[in-house]
């Protein structure tokens, strides 16, 4: 195990040195990337908008994803993982540099990336293997200068007591949280999958984790109003919320703005990100669309 702090060390000279092998030696003193690190180009907002590549993104190549990001007032993006970005745990060393340099060189922030990773399988193999997946997304988070990592829950296999499950889930978070820890990357757990993204599992499962560097992903699902409400299962996990997937804003499927007072409310102070599986015709234009929208909620 790397401890936290020689982990970041090794990261602000990894990028250091990337920027200047691959941008050149002008770009050396650009920002700090990490989970503690200054962006000394981002917006100084509590709150900031990202975008996530699924499904807006999908079609955009790296270059193609940070400009588009800058030109509509995104300040931040998760590069969700086999997309055409190719941000992915192939990359040599060279290619990780060169990640790291373009968003060092540019005013948006990696904000992490989106795996499908998760840890329900009751099959001991198949666990294993998104654990190891798991800590090979991290180690390139760590080199691309990405500030954390995205897996999910996605659903009860048949045949297991639900209560094995949530158990077998949270023990599992903790595992990968304690490595990621090392590496100065925060493991998110988005709310996601058939009955794990009921908000009083998610409850339980983060009380099994129990640990500083796993945190919730609000996924803005219907199943938030479920029970006793919004408010309710908001505050279920409100001290753990790290991220939020946002979804078109332009649409009202989701109570927005009660949302937005909540997380105020909370004096929550990350990431916004947009995720929404149905692309328009005109994506950049929907950014900025969204952008008014979310500068209006976001200061009421």
């Amino acid at each position: 195990m790397v401890s936290r702090e020689c982990a970041l060390a090794t990261r602000r000279d990894f990028c250091k040195s990337a920027i200047t092998g691959v941008i050149g030696s002008g770009l050396a003193t650009g920002r700090l990337t990490g989970l503690h690190a200054a962006n000394t180009q981002a917006a100084p907002c509590p709150m900031q908008l990202g975008l996530v590549t699924y499904n807006w993104g999908k079609e955009w190549d790296l270059p193609t994803v940070i400009e588009n990001c800058s030109t509509t007032g995104f300040a931040g993006v998760e590069l969700r993982s086999t997309h055409k970005h190719g941000v992915e745990i192939d990359l040599d060393d060279s290619q990780r540099a060169e990640v790291a340099a373009r968003f060092a060189d540019s005013p948006v922030m990696l904000v992490g990336l989106g795996t499908a990773c998760e840890y329900h399988s009751p099959d001991p193999d198949e666990l294993e293997k998104n654990l190891q997946e798991t800590r090979e997304f991290v180690e390139l988070c760590h080199d691309v200068g990405g500030e954390g990592i995205k897996v999910r829950p996605n659903g009860f296999p048949d045949g297991v007591p639900v209560e094995k499950t949530l158990e077998q889930i949270g023990q599992s978070l903790h595992q990968v949280g304690e490595f990621a820890d090392g590496y100065g990357v925060t493991i998110r757990l988005e709310v996601h999958g058939k009955g794990t993204s009921e908000l009083p599992h998610i409850k339980t499962i983060m009380d099994v984790a129990d640990h500083r560097n796993v945190v919730v992903c609000w996924n803005c699902n219907p199943q938030d109003m479920a029970g006793n409400g919004l408010e309710h299962n908001f505050h279920l996990v409100a001290d753990k919320i790290g991220t939020i997937h946002i979804h078109d804003l332009r649409a009202d499927q989701y109570p927005w703005g009660k949302l937005f007072k909540l997380l105020k409310a909370a004096n929550f102070e990350g990431w916004t990100l947009l995720e929404d599986g149905k692309p328009p015709q005109d994506i950049v234009q929907a950014m900025r669309e969204n952008r008014e929208i979310w500068n209006q909620l976001a200061n009421e």
